[in-house]
């Protein structure tokens, strides 16, 4: 596993990849999972740097729809969450209710914010399109002040 940290629009960013796969992106103060003694630290990797630079497009307005290779870490019924919030498409939101409707388990909307929670890959698996089915802003790894950036770079708020 290789890592780095770099500086983005939404503050210090840290990325970390597989076989040139991300795996992990977080962003500081973001509760995450340990930085392993084994991972390598490369500043300058390829991914990197074209994570960072289509990073800065999309706060910019400039990209709506990020194309990285991902490889992200989970339980069976976490890859679908996830897989289900890459659907949602820029400038539209969902909630837990309709997820969990479209997962086919409408009575499982707790599990599904529990699985939006554990998202590896903040901004491109878009968990922060998932609000409150009364239209509230919910939980976010970053904290609300991060969420309410990322939704007004989208025209949400």
């Amino acid at each position: 596993m290789i890592y780095s940290y770099f500086e983005t629009a939404f503050g210090t960013t840290f990325a970390a990849a597989d076989n040139d796969q991300l795996c992990h992106l977080w962003f500081d103060g973001q509760k995450h999972e340990p930085i392993w003694q084994y991972w390598k630290k490369i500043d300058g990797h390829p991914l990197f740097l074209t994570l960072k630079g289509q990073l800065e497009q999309y706060a910019k307005g400039e990209r709506t729809e990020f194309n990285l290779p991902l490889n992200p870490k989970g339980t069976e019924f976490q890859m679908r969450v996830w897989q289900a919030l890459l659907e949602i498409p820029f400038g539209q939101s969902s909630n837990y209710g309709a997820l969990a409707a479209k997962l086919n388990k409408p009575t499982a909307a707790r599990a599904v914010g529990a699985a939006v929670g554990k998202n590896p890959l903040s901004i491109l698996i878009p968990c922060h399109r998932v609000i409150g089915k009364d239209g509230s802003l919910t939980g976010f790894a970053s904290g609300l002040e991060m969420k309410k950036k990322l939704l007004r770079v989208e025209g949400l708020v």
